[in-house]
């Protein structure tokens, strides 16, 4: 036990259930609703001091248990167990540690406990270790978010010796010797970073496509966000099984954007694209590729990053190496993403960039973020709907890790009203006028995940 070292006393946790405005679509599925997972652990120091932490996550089953066998509510079952399981895990850990440490040993439980939650459930399909990951990130967050509270200061400045006397190599084994954590991060959060913006295949982009109009008071077209937002950079989510509808997608998305951006004054902005692993092939992605450059030379040239286009089992589907992609545009490894063994097979096989999520674990990211930077890769911070609490995991996330570009962050699109009381705490996070996300209030201490109706 060091005298800075800390030990769980208490976990709670709840889910609320949340509406979307207007669906989004995942691989294929219409979601309209989402579980949004909070939990609390409390924690003491060796001289008996104690804090408690926040973290929260959408239970994102469609994401993250995909299945063509069990529907929304089952899948949705296994989220919820695996959650309670993480939950027993977390409270069983009576070690002293640092957050690295402990997070990092519950890290090594999660394939078990979506093994047993799949046996207790009697599933016919396993729940993936991705489902148990999402299921664990609030646990984890609200550790990180405790520890800085004990010592009274923002967690990224207690990823140093001081704090964690351990290199890289305990955590990810032998090549990481020497390497520390807080030389992949900062202690303090990056002014401001762009804000990418969704434009989900069901998304109308002008009035035109506007068929059952919300008349909420937010925008509801791609063309009323645009100059409500001040938007610069647009995710553009993609079919990958039909070439011609994503082509003119696209192009549909650059001639809308373009008007917009003339009324605005703005001559740059930047896409991502987002095939859900549906591409086919290679092939097919490069065929993809040709047809937008040929066709719409502009907005081919504004496409910064592609997002996993086909399937996330690498191990089965080494035939699809994205080499040929990537040397046109980066390439990132995202639902494939779950250790440092699927972050090399990807580098393998052509992938050249890291997405990070907070729905995987603040331990989890910062140790293949701290890989990918060693290894030259891309890096972007990816979103999974994040409301409240769990956008400001994400913003503090992609704001201090070194090389993070930009952030996706949709909640405010498709449920606002969840993050209407975080506003006043946060309002660089919540409101948005000139297309940046301005991180002025995540100076600590802890996560700064506190909620703002919380009386301690």
């Amino acid at each position: 036990m060091r005298t800075n070292d800390m030990r769980i006393e208490r976990v709670d946790f709840n889910t609320q259930d949340q509406d979307y405005r207007t669906p989004i679509k995942f691989g294929g599925i219409a979601v309209n609703k989402a579980t949004i997972l909070t939990v609390s652990i409390h924690a003491k120091l060796p001289d008996g001091k104690g804090a408690t932490g926040w973290g929260s996550m959408p239970l994102g089953n469609v994401w993250s248990f995909p299945s063509k066998t069990l529907n929304y509510a089952q899948t949705l079952e296994g989220l919820r167990l695996c959650a309670a399981l993480c939950a027993k895990t977390w409270r069983n850990q009576n070690d002293w540690g640092h957050p690295m440490e402990i997070g990092h040993q519950v890290d090594q439980s999660l394939a078990s406990i979506a093994n047993k939650a799949t046996e207790t459930l009697e599933l016919p399909e396993p729940i993936p270790v991705l489902a148990a990951m999402v299921a664990n990130s609030a646990f984890d967050a609200a550790l990180h978010d405790a520890y800085g509270k004990l010592h009274e200061k923002s967690t990224w400045k207690c990823y140093g010796p001081e704090y964690l006397p351990s290199d890289l190599s305990l955590f990810l084994g032998g090549g990481f010797e020497g390497e520390r954590l807080e030389n992949h991060t900062t202690t303090k959060p990056a002014p401001s970073l762009p804000l990418y913006h969704l434009v989900g295949a069901l998304d109308p982009l002008g009035k035109s496509d506007l068929r059952t109009p919300v008349k909420d008071g937010f925008p509801e077209t791609l063309e009323e966000w645009i100059p409500f937002n001040g938007l610069t950079h647009l995710k553009i989510k993609l079919n990958g099984e039909d070439i011609g509808w994503d082509v003119q997608r696209v192009l549909n998305v650059e001639s809308i954007t373009a008007k917009a951006q003339k009324a605005l004054g703005i001559k740059s902005w930047h896409y991502s694209l987002d095939f859900n692993e549906k591409c086919p092939s290679v092939e097919a992605l490069l065929e993809f590729l040709a047809k937008l450059k040929e066709r719409g030379p502009a907005a081919y040239a504004r496409v910064a990053y592609i997002e996993q286009p086909t399937k996330r089992d690498l191990k089965a589907d080494k035939a699809n190496r994205m080499h040929k992609v990537s040397e046109l545009i980066p390439v990132v490894i995202d639902e494939s993403l779950v250790n440092l063994e699927t972050l090399m097979l990807a580098r393998e096989m052509g992938y050249t960039g890291a997405a990070l999520k907070a729905c995987k674990g603040q331990t989890q990211s910062l140790l293949m973020a701290a890989a990918a930077r060693k290894w030259g890769m891309f890096l972007c911070v990816q979103d999974l709907t994040c409301p409240g609490m769990s956008l400001v995991q994400s913003a503090s996330l992609a704001s201090h890790i070194q090389g993070v570009s930009a952030l996706e962050a949709n909640a405010r699109q498709y449920m606002p009203l969840a993050n209407r009381e975080w506003e006043a705490a946060h309002p660089g996070l919540f409101i948005i006028k000139d297309g940046l996300v301005r991180t002025s209030s995540l100076i600590g201490p802890g996560l700064c995940t506190e909620p703002p109706n919380q009386t301690n």
